[in-house]
């Protein structure tokens, strides 16, 4: 359904170019789930909004997405446009700055269905309200008559979710849908999006920086760090057979993390990403990194193929770094 093809983004910035994204590649395909994990600033948001075409007036953006082939970045902006919110929805990060404040939710959420479909206001306003109950709000049609500031947290990001599927799109980009809630509203929201998908038969796109948000969700995780992709692969690869030491770093500094002793502190990656002002040569997580040493700067990023689901850009980790295979109750404790 969607294929990015060796996509870079660059921002033009007074002291030169920032390099957001370098050389990323992907595919997904309906009612599969693809989440891109990173720390902030690994370039997760970039790369997803450059699939909108919401990219800031001063990126440069170079490669292929082929949306069912047709080519995303070589489309105008009103050709985009009969796309976006229709074929392809977004959910933001916070619901309380993506929901007009001075609008009734019925009114937001109209507006959506009536820009790109030839429905009636009565027809509009019944769809409506069964989106709004199909995304488990009480009281759908009380709630279709309230302000954003009258729900809570979650009830503000499953009116999001209403939002983004009212057209019934066939790609979900989420990015970061659980951030400012907490954990049990968090969980309500996972398992909310994959009976939806389920139901509806989309793909979706899952930005997270915590892997344990994606460990009972996602068919395949790309972990992404300045920029580039680390490592990619299966559910089984990323958590049991990780390759990359980044990865492993982004396991072990899950609060719970299966890979710490139960009396260990929290545990953190050493030192700070790398300015992306500049081109990085080599790997960018060289300074970081405990296997490290300066042939990692003479070579070229490239990803490996370890297995057919599973790649990695580490030359200098074992091939796998086995980890001890554990049950479902404890990942999910480990989220």
């Amino acid at each position: 359904m969607l294929e990015i093809k060796n996509l870079s983004i660059k921002f033009k910035i007074r002291d030169g170019l920032v390099h957001a994204v370098n050389n990323f590649n992907c595919k997904i395909n309906k009612n599969k789930t693809l989440a891109i994990v990173g720390e902030s600033g690994s370039g997760k948001s970039q790369t997803v909004l450059s699939i909108m075409q919401l990219l800031a007036s001063n990126s440069i953006t170079t490669g292929e997405i082929l949306f069912n082939e047709l080519d995303l970045l070589s489309l105008s902006n009103k050709e985009i446009n009969k796309i976006r919110g229709a074929r392809i929805s977004m959910i933001f990060q916070d619901p309380m700055t993506s929901l007009n404040p001075y609008k009734k939710i019925g009114k937001q959420l109209l507006e959506v269905i009536t820009d790109h479909q030839k429905i009636s206001k009565k027809e509009a306003k019944i769809k409506v309200i069964e989106m709004l109950d199909a995304v488990k709000i009480s009281e759908p049609e009380k709630r279709f008559h309230q302000y954003p500031h009258e729900l809570s947290g979650g009830m503000r990001q499953r009116v999001m979710i209403a939002l983004a599927l009212l057209c019934e799109p066939e790609l979900l980009i989420a990015d970061e849908p659980t951030t400012a809630l907490d954990v049990t509203v968090q969980a309500g929201i996972m398992k909310l999006l994959q009976e939806l998908q389920e139901k509806f038969n989309f793909g979706i796109i899952l930005i997270t920086h915590d892997l344990g948000v994606v460990a009972g969700v996602a068919d395949e995780i790309i972990v992404m760090y300045a920029g580039n992709i680390m490592e990619q692969g299966s559910i089984d690869d990323i958590f049991y057979e990780t390759s990359h030491p980044y990865t492993k770093g982004l396991l072990k500094s899950m609060p719970g993390s299966f890979l710490n002793n139960k009396n260990e502190k929290l545990f953190a990656i050493p030192g700070n990403p790398p300015s992306v002002k500049s081109e990085i040569n080599g790997c960018p997580f060289y300074e970081r990194c405990e296997l490290s040493d300066k042939t990692c700067l003479d070579n070229n990023l490239s990803l490996n193929k370890l297995s057919s689901t599973h790649t990695s850009s580490c030359s200098k980790s074992p091939k796998k770094i086995s980890n001890t295979k554990i049950e479902n109750n404890e990942i999910e404790y480990a989220s």
